[in-house]
């Protein structure tokens, strides 16, 4: 009897985990065989392995692009559906060329998973994860800050990461957040991070505010961009939807 035969999405996809912890590569076709399920549900499962920033796939599989973080792998499965309807939207908005900055937020690592290249694109992040989901994508240069990982927010901070954020002109910066407030604008959850942020955005063309609509109407305890530095507000929900509504004083998609 097969014991790995009928698990479901979550477990299937800690499987593949644990086979590339061990193997350079998975196939689709083994995979298929071994749990029992249709190609077609393997490559769904890689397809979000990939969003989550934990694979990269290839022809006829995956491999692994290095390890996620337990805390950051629980946020990247947190509002999953938003997340990656969130990332579909923003994709019109990345371009392929010139500099882009992107946060270390679970959301946004679904973007830079997304992405299939450029013709001269450059994108800088303060996030390991989305660092390693820009690996080997045709015109597309990864840049990745440096300074000192934060175990609050799997994020990149402190003054080495604060002083790189400020040295690429950025045609656009896309960042999410702890909690969306109608009159403050974005907050995060600790000021180290805030910081960073910031210091993108001092060198952002403008800045693009993507965030699950769970994060509407919450306050953390650092302020980060206050809305007249906001050009859009993207969520998963429709523009027209009256949870919106405290917002309109921003683009909105």
């Amino acid at each position: 009897m097969n014991t790995l035969a009928n698990l479901d999405a979550e477990r299937r996809a800690a499987h593949i985990r644990s086979l590339l912890e061990r193997q350079d590569r998975v196939r689709v076709g083994e995979l298929s065989r071994e749990l029992e399920v249709s190609e077609m549900t393997i490559r769904r499962d890689l397809q979000e392995l990939e969003a989550a920033g934990a694979v990269r796939r290839v022809r006829g599989g995956a491999v692994a692009v290095g390890p996620l973080p337990t805390r950051f792998d629980d946020r990247a499965r947190r509002q999953a559906r938003s997340k990656a309807r969130i990332a579909a939207k923003l994709m019109a908005l990345v371009g392929d060329d010139g500099a882009i900055g992107i946060d270390a937020s679970s959301t946004l690592v679904r973007l830079a998973a997304s992405l299939r290249g450029g013709r001269d694109l450059t994108v800088v992040t303060n996030s390991l994860e989305t660092f390693g989901a820009l690996q080997g994508k045709p015109g597309l240069t990864p840049v990745l800050t440096g300074g000192q990982l934060d175990p609050r927010t799997d994020s990149l901070t402190g003054p080495i990461a604060t002083r790189a954020a400020g040295d690429l002109l950025l045609r656009r910066l896309f960042v999410s957040a702890a909690g969306v407030d109608p009159e403050l604008g974005s907050t995060e959850a600790c000021l180290e991070e805030a910081d960073v942020k910031r210091a993108f955005g001092a060198v952002a063309g403008e800045v693009v505010l993507a965030v699950d609509s769970s994060k509407l109407g919450r306050r953390a305890v650092a302020q980060a961009f206050r809305w007249p530095q906001i050009a859009m507000l993207v969520t998963e929900l429709d523009p027209s939807d009256a949870r919106l509504d405290p917002y309109r004083h921003v683009e909105i998609m």
